[in-house]
């Protein structure tokens, strides 16, 4: 996998380093949307010199590369997606959990044919509560 992911980071033009990869792979197997503070968390034990600034700056560098998706999503926290195809993402009001979703609609059909702009990111959310939470309120 680390190859796949080398290969990755230089197609977007990133030059791969020991803690890029790592947050990479950590974004690619960990499909939760995770926080910069949960990556940290989730790595330090077995990378003691990976500071949170790493971390923020690493996370974005690759949304700037559009290698992963920034999520704005949770009001508080921005999250982070590895799968950079379309999709879209769900949020439960209820336990915070965000989950992957497929487009309703063709994603070329959210293109602007308004020729004064230029579209360069569509996000699609949908709020709402997740099947967990809806049968602990019944």
């Amino acid at each position: 996998m680390i190859q796949d992911l080398h290969r990755y980071l230089m197609e977007y033009g990133i030059r791969p380093s020991l803690q890029r990869l790592a947050i990479m792979e950590y974004l690619v197997t960990h499909p939760t949307h995770p926080t910069a503070d949960e990556i940290h968390t989730a790595l330090s034990p077995s990378m003691p010199t990976l500071s949170k600034t790493t971390v923020y700056n690493t996370l974005k560098l690759l949304a700037a590369h559009r290698a992963i998706l920034l999520l704005d999503i949770d009001e508080r926290n921005s999250r982070f997606d590895g799968d950079v195809s379309p999709h879209a993402h769900f949020r439960c009001r209820s336990c915070g959990a965000v989950y992957d979703l497929p487009l309703a609609v063709d994603p070329e059909a959210l293109e602007v044919s308004d020729p004064r702009h230029e579209v360069d990111e569509v996000q699609v959310y949908y709020k709402g509560y997740c099947e967990r939470c809806r049968k602990k309120s019944n």
